[in-house]
C-alpha cells in the first residue's frame, strides 16, 4: 500500500499551474489583471516568439512594497481579500493570490516594482534563495517571464506555433482592452508595435478604439445599447444584424469589466437575434453588464472564465428584453447612415390609407429639413399623399422644399421581384416579397401578444414521466406554464400531466416541445421554447400571405409599402434573415460607370 506522504512545494506550484497556466494566452491575462486591479492608467505588453520565449507586462500601477515583493511571490498571498465576507462580494479581477507562483513554478519568472510612496525600485527573482535588489524602474510593476515550460515539457509539446498561440494573445488583448477603456494599451510582439492605444476621453475616441480592435466596418455599423433596470446596467454596442460573421469570433460579453465565457449570457443573445440572422450566422457585439457583486459568483473556474449568477433568469430575461427592444428600434435611417451598410433593406403590399402613418406629423418632422428638390420629388410626396389622405394638400411656400423619406419614393418594379426608388444617396433596391413578409410577420406578432392565448382542451390528456427536478419546476410554474397555454398538473414525484396546450401550436409534438422547456428551465432558469415555435407557425403564415413574386404594382401602392417598411420593426431583414432592401449610393454607382475617372 503507498504511503501517504505531503506533496513538496515546488510539485504543488506546477499542479497548480496546470489549472492557472494552460498557454501563454494565459500568463498574460493573470499578469494583466494584476495591473488592473493596482489602478494601472497605461500597460504595455511585449511577447516573443508568441510569449513561449518572453512575456513581459509593465504598468504604472500602484506598485508594491520593498518588503512585500517576496510575499507577492508565494502562494495564496493577496492584497485583495482577507476574510470569507470578502469572497462573496469580489470586486476586482484577481484575488486568489495563485497566479505569480505558478507561473514561476513553470518558467523563469522576475517581479520588479516601485510603489507610488517609494524612492527607488526593487527586483527579485522567483527563486527561493533571491532576494530585491535595487532596480532603476518609474512607479508600477514589471513582470518578466521567460522560456514557459522549460521544466515541464509535457505541456510545452502541447503548445501549438507561434503564430497560433499569438493569435490566443491578440484575441484577449482585445477583451481586455474594450472591457476597460479608460487605461491605455500597447502591444508589442517580436520587437514590433502592433496596437498602441490610448485612453478612452470621449466618445470619439471611443470609436477610434473599437475600429481598431474590431475593425471600421463593424464601428460604422453600431447600435449603443445603455439599458438599467433591477439593478443591472447594460452598456455597449451590437452591430447591425446586416453586419454578421461566420462564426462567433467578434462577441465580446463582460461582467463587471471581468471577460466571460457564460452559457447563459450566449443564450439570450442568441434569442434576442432570432428574428434577424440568417440560417448559420453569428451577430457582432461589444457588451458589457454591471451588476451587485453579491449577486455574482466569479470563483466557478481556476482561470476565472465563468460567472455563476444568483438570480440567472432575472438575468437572462434582462439582456434579452434589453437587446431585442435595441433591434426592434433600428430603423432604415440608421442604416442609411451607416457607411458599413452600403449596397440596405425592404418592401410590402397594404390597401392605401392602412399604413398607420400619420402623415401631417411625418412632413412636418425633422426628416424634411429644407433643401433642393426636384418637382418630382415634390410631386411623388403629393401623390403619396393623396393616397393616404385624398384631402390633404401639401403647402410648400416658395423655394421651400423637402428632404426625402430614408427610402425614398418609387421608381419602378423590375421582374416583378423587386422595387426601385430613389433616395438622397442614390438608389434603394427592395426584395418587396420579403420587405412585405417581415411586415405581415410583425403585425401577427404584435396581435398576438394584445390578446389573450386560445388554449385547446386535449381530447385525451398525456401524462409523462420527468425527472423529480422537472416536475417541481412544473409545480412551481403552474401560473408561467398556464400564461402561456399550457394546462399542466403535478401527479407524483416524477409525473405530470397535460390537459391542454395553445390552439396555435395544436399540429406541435406536445410532449418533446414541454420537455425542451422543461431542459431549457433546468439549465437556464428561462424558456423561449414556445414563444419561437409560435413565431415560427406565425412566421409560415406571414410568407404565405406577403406579396408574391410576378405581382404588378401600382407607383402609389410601391410607396406605400416604402413607408410601411420605414415604421416596422426589424425591417431590415425577412423572417428568415435574408436583407429585405439594399442602398446603392450615387459614389458607387459613379465607379462603376468611371465618372470622374
Amino acid at each position: 500500500m503507498p504511503q501517504i506522504h505531503t506533496l513538496p512545494s515546488h510539485l504543488i506550484n506546477q499542479i497548480a499551474a496546470g489549472e492557472v497556466v494552460e498557454r501563454p494566452a494565459s500568463v498574460v491575462k493573470e499578469l494583466v489583471e494584476n495591473s488592473l486591479d493596482a489602478g494601472a492608467g497605461a500597460i504595455t505588453i511585449e511577447v516573443e516568439a508568441g510569449g513561449t520565449r518572453m512575456i513581459r507586462v509593465s504598468d504604472d500601477g500602484c506598485g508594491i512594497d520593498h518588503d512585500q515583493i517576496a510575499t507577492a511571490l508565494s502562494r495564496h498571498a493577496t492584497s485583495k481579500i482577507s476574510s470569507l465576507d470578502d469572497l462573496e462580494q469580489i470586486d476586482s479581477l484577481g484575488f486568489r493570490g495563485e497566479a505569480l507562483p505558478s507561473i514561476a513554478s513553470v518558467s523563469r519568472l522576475s517581479l520588479a516594482s516601485r510603489a507610488s510612496t517609494a524612492e527607488g525600485a526593487w527586483k527579485m527573482q522567483a527563486r527561493e534563495s533571491s532576494s530585491p535588489v535595487p532596480d532603476a524602474l518609474p512607479q508600477g510593476t514589471q513582470v518578466e517571464v521567460l522560456e514557459l515550460f522549460y521544466n515541464v515539457p509535457a505541456r510545452k509539446k502541447f503548445l501549438r506555433t507561434e503564430q497560433t498561440e499569438y493569435k490566443h494573445i491578440e484575441a484577449l488583448f482585445k477583451s481586455l482592452a474594450l472591457s476597460h477603456s479608460a487605461v491605455a494599451f500597447k502591444l508589442i510582439h517580436n520587437q514590433k508595435i502592433v496596437y498602441q492605444l490610448a485612453s478612452v476621453q470621449n466618445a470619439q475616441d471611443q470609436n477610434r478604439r473599437l475600429a481598431a480592435l474590431c475593425g471600421k466596418s463593424f464601428a460604422e455599423s453600431l447600435v449603443e445599447i445603455d439599458v438599467a433596470s433591477d439593478n443591472l446596467n447594460l452598456q455597449g454596442w451590437v452591430a447591425l444584424p446586416t453586419f454578421n460573421r461566420s462564426q462567433a469570433d467578434m462577441q465580446y460579453f463582460f461582467v463587471n469589466q471581468r471577460v466571460v465565457r457564460d452559457k447563459l449570457v450566449n443564450h439570450a443573445v442568441r434569442q434576442a437575434y432570432q428574428d434577424v440572422l440568417f440560417h448559420g450566422r453569428h451577430p457582432a457585439y461589444v457588451l458589457s453588464l454591471t451588476m451587485d457583486t453579491r449577486e455574482l459568483d466569479v470563483n466557478v473556474h481556476p482561470q476565472k472564465h465563468e460567472v455563476r449568477f444568483r438570480n440567472s433568469r432575472l438575468v437572462h430575461d434582462f439582456l434579452f428584453r434589453s437587446l431585442h427592444q435595441a433591434l426592434g428600434k433600428i430603423r432604415p435611417e440608421q442604416q442609411i447612415a451607416s457607411p458599413g451598410f452600403a449596397l440596405a433593406e425592404g418592401v410590402a403590399s397594404p390597401q392605401a390609407g392602412q399604413s398607420g402613418l400619420n402623415l401631417n406629423q411625418f412632413f412636418n418632422s425633422q426628416q424634411f429639413r429644407q433643401g433642393d428638390r426636384s418637382t418630382h420629388v415634390r410631386e411623388q410626396m403629393q401623390s403619396y399623399a393623396t393616397l393616404l389622405h385624398p384631402e390633404t394638400r401639401l403647402d410648400e411656400p416658395g423655394e421651400e422644399q423637402h428632404e426625402v423619406p430614408p427610402l425614398g419614393f418609387a421608381l419602378a418594379q423590375l421582374k416583378g421581384i423587386y422595387i426601385l426608388a430613389e433616395n438622397s444617396d442614390g438608389l434603394i433596391v427592395v426584395d418587396m416579397h420579403a420587405a412585405h413578409e417581415r411586415i405581415v410577420y410583425e403585425r401577427m406578432k404584435r396581435n398576438a401578444e394584445l390578446e389573450d392565448v386560445i388554449t385547446q382542451p386535449l381530447l385525451v390528456p398525456i401524462a409523462f414521466n420527468v425527472s423529480q427536478a422537472e416536475a417541481d419546476l412544473v409545480e412551481e410554474n403552474i401560473e408561467f406554464f398556464s400564461h402561456i397555454g399550457f394546462s399542466l398538473e403535478r401527479l407524483g414525484p416524477e409525473q405530470v400531466r397535460l390537459r391542454a396546450i395553445p390552439a396555435l401550436l395544436k399540429h406541435a409534438d406536445s410532449e418533446q416541445l414541454l420537455r425542451d422547456v422543461l431542459a431549457d428551465l433546468v439549465e437556464h432558469g428561462n424558456s423561449d421554447r414556445i414563444r419561437e415555435y409560435q413565431n415560427e407557425m406565425l412566421s409560415t403564415m406571414a410568407c404565405h400571405a406577403s406579396v408574391r413574386a410576378n405581382r404588378l404594382l401600382s407607383i402609389d401602392e410601391m410607396n406605400a409599402l416604402l413607408r410601411d417598411i420605414e415604421q416596422t420593426e426589424r425591417s431590415g431583414q425577412c423572417n428568415h434573415g435574408r436583407p429585405t432592401w439594399k442602398q446603392l449610393s450615387l459614389e458607387q454607382l459613379d465607379k462603376l460607370f468611371l465618372r470622374g475617372q
